[in-house]
């Protein structure tokens, strides 16, 4: 088997951390607004 490349999967591992993190946010921040919508409705 051929030798892998150490640097160049941290970097794509790296990379991908950061694409997840940045998914997660903008989700977490979707949910949040979604919930406090939904509680405005409620509450007025």
């Amino acid at each position: 088997m051929p030798t892998q490349d150490q640097d160049a999967l941290d970097d794509a591992e790296g990379s991908a951390r950061t694409v997840t993190y940045g998914v997660g946010l903008v989700a977490g921040a979707i949910a949040l607004i979604l919930l406090c919508l939904l509680c405005a409705r409620v509450i007025f």
